[in-house]
């Protein structure tokens, strides 16, 4: 079974952007959402599309199933989405043995940047940048699910970052 083990946090500053890749744009949006599940489909500027299925109830550790798509069939289901589209440019950057995936919002939640690190077990411990702020591990606002549902204002979320 996949599991996703991550830590998100809030992004202080423009210092991880030294050591980040170029980026590549996503556009994601759900088609299923609820408290202990989700369906999502993501469309990347490179021309690929995923469609990916979370459960699980707590924010640290959950089971992921991902599948390629066609960006065709991806397009297709946006007709389909729950809320709104979120829009964002995915940076990596590597960090003391862990690539950081840096997340730089636009339209609704323009100004918010936010950190994740995946980790292969709940025990990991990762030396965190200096370019890292608050952890917002388990703040749903912060959740891709709850901007795109409209349970989170993207300009406030600014404001507390």
């Amino acid at each position: 079974m996949a599991k996703e083990i991550e830590r998100k946090f809030l992004v202080s500053g423009q210092r991880w952007r030294t050591f980040a890749n170029e980026g590549v744009a996503i556009r994601q949006a759900y088609i299923v959402a609820q408290d202990d599940r989700s369906l999502r489909v993501r469309i990347y500027g490179d021309g690929r599309a995923r469609l990916t299925i979370k459960v699980g109830h707590t924010a640290l550790v959950r089971d992921e199933y991902e599948v390629e798509i066609s960006r065709e069939e991806a397009e297709d289901m946006l007709r389909h989405t729950v809320g709104t589209i979120i829009e964002k440019v995915r940076y990596k950057v590597p960090h003391e043995g862990y690539v950081w995936e840096v997340d730089v919002y636009s339209g609704a939640h323009r100004g918010l940047v936010i950190a994740e690190v995946e980790l292969s077990s709940i025990h990991d411990d990762p030396q965190l940048p200096n370019w890292v702020g608050r952890e917002v591990t388990g703040e749903s606002q912060y959740s891709n699910q709850s901007m795109a549902l409209g349970a989170s204002d993207g300009a406030h979320l600014h404001q507390l970052a």
